[in-house]
């Protein structure tokens, strides 16, 4: 049986690439200002950079917290907890190789996704602690077998790939 709490946070595989995003961002968006491009371009870029910041922000706060008594979810500016004895269902929804748990209550839900760092072991442990009736057989069959999803990461990686070509290309005008 679990001892000690577990911390579960989001893949670092994805936090990287998505702070050289907002990184690269910032360096093309402060680039636009000092060259005096059109402010369409700098806005466009400031455009594009406040979401990639706020995901960011997101992800990189995000933490789940396994105790014997429940589970917390941490988020940017938010906390959620929910004791096991309150659990009346533990789903599982799948769409390729993405996966979603959503842990239901009679006054509240949370919903996990497999972007969580080991996520197999969070999913096998709150299949462990919750109570046999609120799991369903595709979580458990999930659990024996968890899914990996990479696609984030790649589409991250290109992303970043992008912006150094484009700042690359910015460069390249100006000397």
């Amino acid at each position: 049986m679990l001892m000690d709490p577990s911390i579960y946070s989001i893949r670092k595989s994805f936090l990287l690439p998505l702070g050289l995003i907002v990184l690269l961002s910032s360096i093309l968006l402060i680039t636009a200002l000092v060259l005096q491009l059109p402010k369409a371009k700098a806005i466009i870029l400031g455009i594009f950079l406040l979401p990639a910041l706020v995901l960011f922000a997101e992800s990189s706060l995000r933490r789940v917290r396994v105790t014997k008594q429940g589970i917390e979810v941490s988020k940017l500016l938010r906390n959620k907890q929910m004791a096991y004895a309150d659990l009346t269902a533990i789903d599982t929804i799948q769409v390729r190789k993405r996966a979603f748990i959503s842990l239901s209550s009679e006054k509240d839900f949370i919903i996990l996704s497999n972007s969580y760092a080991q996520f197999g072991e969070l999913l096998r442990q709150l299949v462990e602690l919750a109570p046999e009736t609120a799991v369903s057989d595709e979580t458990r069959q999930l659990a024996s077998n968890p899914t990996q999803k990479c696609s984030d990461v790649f589409s991250a990686w290109l992303a970043v790939v992008v912006l150094v070509l484009i700042i690359m290309a910015q460069f390249n005008n100006v000397f």
